[in-house]
């Protein structure tokens, strides 16, 4: 569906733009599976990490997980492994002792490596479109939620304010502080590019039959709950030949949630084996809208009382799959929302990062949770 969606794209670049020029030049799909299908299906042999062009208007980028993290884990451990003796920061002295070939996957670093690339693939000028499958990276979710979880990690084990007095006062620290600075930026950067509305469009891909429809409930609340801005809800019917009866109309509700399409891809008659049969299947992603969706779109108000008496209400669209699978926690000024298994951390606004949760309601449509002032942080207005 990503390889048909990027090949059927009719976009163009100037005449005077081309791969070497750096002009715009179409549609990059990035893959991020170590055995994607797509070289065979578009005829090309791939070049890890360097984008290879397979129409006129499109070109492939295979990443390579395992190669994109040695090379920036070195870079990072350098950075942090001069100083790192001693029981100072004993985290950041494990971690500057690890060498890169001893590393398969660190929870959170890779798929941010990965997210990394991407956006400077996004903000290099040379593409008008970029197309990320995500398909052939485990759990889709992990992955969108990776960058976040990181961040959060990075600010529990060595807080910014922390990492600025050391650095501010041994300067020795000052290297180790601007490494790790500059990763949790990282981590900040992508969670704002994939949940920017005016830049990301997200297209939910499942299979007509019982397991996708099955599937499809979830994969619309994580959504939701990773605020990606979903566009299409696409009902897949290439991977198998009997659809799910009342599959339509469940696609069909959750897409009216996220005010957008849903689409059903007939199986197609032929070998995909070709660009000419992929753009015959007439895929084509829609493009951002613009409007923030789920957890992005969150909204606050007070409704009941004032000062430390008052109560706040946050809300957002919210489906849930199963709602005795939902939960709440709270780590700093984060909410830590759990919806079926998955843990996500949602930022809060600064209005309720001095508030304590008192209790959350789910109408089938949104989330509402309530916010009371924690009287040992709310501000007080002095008195006369």
């Amino acid at each position: 569906m990503a390889a048909a969606a990027a090949v059927g794209r009719q976009r163009r670049a100037p005449r005077s733009a081309s791969l070497l020029d750096g002009g715009q030049s179409g549609t990059l799909l990035v893959t991020l599976d170590r055995d994607t299908p797509v070289p065979d299906l578009v005829g090309v042999y791939p070049s890890p990490g360097r984008p290879v062009p397979i129409s006129a208007n499109a070109s492939l980028l295979a990443l390579d997980p395992l190669g994109v993290l040695e090379p920036a884990w070195a870079n990072f451990a350098q950075a942090i492994g001069g100083f790192a003796s001693g029981p100072t920061l004993p985290v950041l002295s494990v971690l500057g002792s690890i060498d890169p070939g001893e590393l398969s996957s660190l929870p959170g670093f890779e798929e941010l490596l990965l997210w990394r690339r991407i956006r400077d693939e996004a903000t290099s000028g040379r593409w008008s479109t970029i197309i990320v499958d995500c398909s052939g990276h485990g759990d889709p979710f992990a992955l969108l939620r990776a960058p976040a979880a990181l961040s959060q990690v990075i600010n529990r084990l060595w807080p910014r304010h922390r990492r600025l007095a050391a650095a501010a006062e041994r300067p020795v620290l000052a290297q180790a502080s601007g490494a790790v600075d500059e990763l949790d930026r990282d981590c900040r950067d992508v969670v704002d590019l994939l949940a920017d509305p005016a830049t990301t469009a997200a297209h939910l891909v499942v299979d007509s039959g019982k397991r996708g429809m099955q599937q499809l409930p979830r994969a619309a609340a994580l959504a939701a709950l990773t605020a990606v801005p979903v566009r299409t809800i696409y009902r897949n019917d290439g991977t198998t030949r009997r659809p799910e009866p009342g599959g339509a109309a469940v696609a069909d509700e959750l897409a009216a949630g996220f005010d957008c399409q849903s689409v059903e891809i007939g199986a197609a008659e032929e070998p995909l084996d070709r660009v000419a049969r992929l753009r015959r299947l007439g895929v084509g992603f829609a493009d951002p809208s613009g409007a923030a969706v789920g957890a992005a779109a969150a909204a606050v108000a007070r409704i009941s009382g004032s000062g430390v008496d008052a109560v706040y209400e946050l809300r957002w669209h919210q489906p849930l799959a199963d709602p005795s699978r939902f939960g709440l926690g709270r780590a700093g000024d984060d909410l830590l929302v759990t919806i079926s298994g998955f843990r996500y951390p949602v930022r809060l606004p600064s209005v309720l990062r001095r508030c304590s949760v008192i209790g959350a309601d789910w109408d089938e449509q949104e989330l509402r949770i309530r916010f009371t002032p924690d009287p040992a942080v709310w501000p007080t207005r002095p008195t006369a």
